[in-house]
Formats: structure tokens, sequence, C-alpha cells
């Protein structure tokens, strides 16, 4: 039986018993990989986006405390947590950045596993559950920016409120559910919807869209965290202005993921043809891109009709969210000419960019395949070994010395900050302190990858022994042989021992046979 000498005590104890209990629940049917090296961002942008989305949830539980869901007291109430409330400045940022950064990241997400073929692994319930929750994400940041209630936010409901009325049908029973009788009630119905229904919805469809080996990558997830931060401190987000119903609203536009559907809608078609259908036929036909492609490869490179499509969507997404913040500057014009789109020329673009979109990828895919059947060819011909950068251990530890020192002075300098005022400045710096971290960490793990990679100790020589003179040989088989044998002329017997018999080899140098004894004046033993 084995007997182990480390003892859990105290916090080891109680950590390994807290992962026992965990281990037979199912969270640990979703199994965690730490990399051990750097590891490419976009294989986990997932990852990223459920870690927003706990951000999300933190900070927004901490803004719950002082929000208030009434009509008249929403936007005080919010004012009040920007500017009264301690650190509600840097909360609030943090929550309305993140929400930016989850819509972004889902979408850089959907493409990534878009373009590399992910959906063919067996993977088309994820894939379909993925696309859902990217949508639901967008309807979560549409609801949450709008119980502020301000101008941005009444032009929002006003456009919700006109596109569900304008379904078929169920349009006003869909109306009437989640926004209410109007204005009276519809900010207690959106922030019922944002804070507990969507996440919930949320939280269901991650369950089955989740696969069971996700890589979290702490240096990642520190430099989001930190970017994100950054970001609010460079842009802070202001109030807006207050929405009066006696008040002529100016000029606003929706947030960035919606100004693509804005912009359809400015050109003063059918409402339900271009904020509802168009969109709706897109969300399907990436749905059913897992039954439609039907190549056997998995890259960009061999499925050119795919890609063609997704190239297309992209450049139709960021045409569209251009044109949707685009109003023209001239004040003279009133305001509804100011927002009117030329339909005509607007549409007629949407049409050449699908042909630009298809021409442009086949180009890209020709000069892809080209490229890489000239970088096998210079590969097999011109040198192998690839150039690295590899620090050695000296470099490692004044990096990590350097980064620490680093670390204290963002600490002293946001907490500065803090104390005389600049509320943006500190988010600044503690967005750059977690960033400092994410490198430091990385730097940690590069070093103990290097340690696991390091060469052999390179061998010792070996120093072969010199052949023993002659008359040591002698002295030591005179000291060998009995009392009487020894000749008159032998030397007297030395007082140190004798060295190590030599080597086969010794002997073979010295002119003598390894099984005979060496002749001591003509006598043999």
């Amino acid at each position: 039986m084995a007997v182990s000498l480390e003892r859990r005590t105290g916090v080891v104890a109680f950590l390994y018993w807290l992962w026992d209990g965990v281990d037979r629940t199912i969270f640990t049917a979703i199994k965690f990989s730490f990399p051990a090296r750097f590891v490419s961002p976009f294989g986990f942008l997932g990852m990223l986006t459920f870690i927003v989305f706990i951000i999300l949830g933190v900070s927004g539980a901490l803004l719950m405390f002082y929000y208030q869901p009434i009509l008249d007291r929403a936007w005080d109430s919010v004012q009040f947590i920007n500017d009264e409330v301690p650190f509600g400045f840097h909360i609030r940022n943090i929550h309305y950045h993140g929400s930016n950064a989850m819509v972004l990241l889902a979408v850089l997400h959907m493409y990534y596993q878009y373009f590399s073929g992910r959906y063919k692994i067996r993977n088309e319930v994820l894939w379909m559950t993925g696309v859902i929750l990217g949508t639901v994400t967008i309807l979560e940041a549409f609801t949450g920016y709008d119980v502020i209630f301000s101008e941005r936010a009444e032009l929002a409901i006003s456009i919700a409120a006109s596109l569900t009325t304008s379904i078929p049908v169920v349009g006003p029973t869909i109306r009437d559910a989640a926004l209410g009788s109007g204005f009276s009630d519809f900010v207690l119905r959106f922030y019922a919807q944002h804070v507990f229904l969507l996440p919930i919805v949320m939280l269901g469809l991650m369950a089955v869209h989740f696969p069971r080996f996700l890589v979290f990558d702490v240096p990642m997830v520190m430099a989001i965290g930190g970017a994100i931060l950054i970001t609010g401190g460079v842009f802070p987000i202001d109030m807006g202005f207050k929405f009066e119903p006696t008040v002529p609203p100016g000029v606003t536009v929706p947030e960035w993921y919606l100004t693509g559907i804005y912009a359809f809608m400015r050109t003063q078609y059918d409402k339900f043809v271009t904020g509802l259908l168009w969109p709706l036929l897109f969300i399907i036909s990436f749905v059913l891109i897992p039954f439609i492609d039907r190549y056997k490869k998995f890259s960009w490179r061999d499925r050119p009709i795919i890609t063609a499509f997704g190239i297309t969507s992209l450049a139709q997404i960021m045409v569209t969210t251009y044109w949707g913040f685009y109003i023209s500057p001239d004040i003279s014009l009133p305001l509804v000419e100011r927002l009117v789109i030329d339909p005509i020329f607007f549409y007629g673009v949407m049409i050449l960019l699908v042909p630009l979109g298809f021409g442009f990828t086949y180009m890209m895919i020709k000069l892809a395949n080209e490229a890489e059947r000239k970088s096998k060819l210079a590969k097999s011909n011109g040198p192998q070994k690839v150039a690295t950068i590899n620090l050695s251990e000296k470099w490692i530890n004044w990096l990590l010395v350097a980064l620490l020192a680093f670390q204290v002075f963002l600490n002293i300098a946001a907490y500065n900050a803090a104390l005389i005022g600049m509320k943006n400045i500190s988010l600044f710096f503690i967005g750059i302190i977690l960033l400092v971290f994410a490198a430091f960490f990385h730097v940690y793990r590069y070093a103990m990858s290097q340690q696991k990679n390091a060469p052999p100790p390179a061998p010792m020589p070996v120093v072969e022994e010199k052949p023993m003179l002659a008359e040591s040989e002698e002295s030591v088989e005179q000291s060998k042989l009995p009392e009487g044998e020894g000749t008159s002329n032998s030397k007297p017997e030395t007082k140190e021992l004798a060295p190590e018999v030599p080597t086969p080899k010794t002997q073979a140098d010295l002119g003598v046979g390894a099984d005979t004894n060496p002749d001591v004046n003509g006598v043999k033993k």
C-alpha cells in the first residue's frame, strides 16, 4: 500500500472537496482545456462570447440595484448611476461596451465557423442553434439600450412597434405582448425581457450549442476584458437626450448592429418587407447552409460558391450598416427628406454587389491557390527551417520583472485617477492593467513551454587514463610477490595504494596479453 506524505489542509482541501462535488454535476460535461502555448484567437471566439456574456450578467446585476424601470424615472435613474453612484460610471461603460463586444464576437464566431466549414463535422444542430443564438443576442442588446428611454431609444421603439404591427395576422398581438399599451408600460416590458426572458432563452441555447470540449485561454480572456475597459475609457458612453413628448426629437440613428435594417426601412418601401422579411430570409439562408453545402472539403478555397455567398453577405452588411449611419448634412431640407434614401440608387448598389462579390471571391480563390502552390514549391526548394523568436532565460526574467513593475505603476495611476475624479482615465488604466496581466501570463506560459522543450545537456567529455609506467607496474607486481621471490635489485615497496588495473586496451598498447601475467625480472607467476 502506497503512503503519501502530502496532506491537503486549509484552502487546498476545500478546493479539492469543491472540485470533487462539481465533478458529479452536469457542469463537468464540458471539458475545459487550458492551452500550454499560444493558440489562434479565432479558435475560441465562442468561449470569448460566453465570457463577455458572464461580464454582462455581473455588471447588469450591479446596475439593477439603482435602475428604476418606470417611464418617468428610467432616464433619471441611469443618470444617477452615471454621475452619483460610486463606480457607477465604470459599471455602465463596461455593460454598454460589453454588449457591443458580445454582438461583434458572435458575428465573428459565426463567420469563422462558416468559412472554416466546421458545421460539416456533424455539427448541424450546433450551427443552427448558433445562428438563432446570434439573433437573440442582437435582440438582447436592442432591449438593453431601449430601457434608458432616451431619444435614440424612442426611435428604436417606434420602429419596433411599426415593424411588429406590419406582420400579417399576428402582428398586433405580438406588439401588445412585447410593448404593452404603448409608452406607458413598455419600459417595464423591455426590462423584463432584457433581464429575464431573453437571458433564459440564451442560456438554453448555450446548453445545446456549447461543444463538450471548450478551450479556455486565460491571456485572451484578460485581453478581451481589457479591450472592453479601454474602449470605455477612450469612448465613454454619454447619456444622450432624455425623451420629452412635448419636444421635437433630434436626428439620431439606432445602434450599429441595427443600422443596416434601418437603411432598408429608410427607402420607404413596405415595412414588413424591408424590416422583417429581408432579415428573416438572411437568417433562414444561414440556418440552411449545412444542408446546402455538399462539398466534401472544408477549406474556403475548395468551396467557391459557399465562400462567395459569405463574402457577398459581408459586403451587404458593411455597406448597409454605413448607409444607415449616413444622414444628409443639408439642414435646410426637412427632416423627412434628410432621412429618406433613394430606393433606386440603394437597391441598384445592393444588386451590383452580388456579381462583384462572386467575382472577387473567384479571383481571390484563384490567387490563393496559386500562392499556395508557389509557397509549397519555394518551401521544397528553399530552407526548411522557419525563423522563430526564442527568448533566453535571462531575457524572460527581465521581461517578467518589467511587466510586474509596469503593473504596479498602472495600479497606482488608476487609483490616483479615480481619486481626482477622472473616471474614464481610471477605466482606461484598468483596461491596460488587464492587458499587461495577459502579457505577463503569456510570457510565463512561454517560459514554461521553453523549459519543457529545453535541449538535453551536452555530454561530458570522457578523459582516458594514461598508461602506467613500467616501473610503477613492476613495483605493483613486486608488492604482490611472496617474501624471498624478489631479486636483490628490486625497488622497495611503496606506501601508496596501487592504482586501478589498466583496461585490456591499455595492456594491448603495452604489448602484453590480457590472459597472461607480465614477466617480472624473468619470473612468471
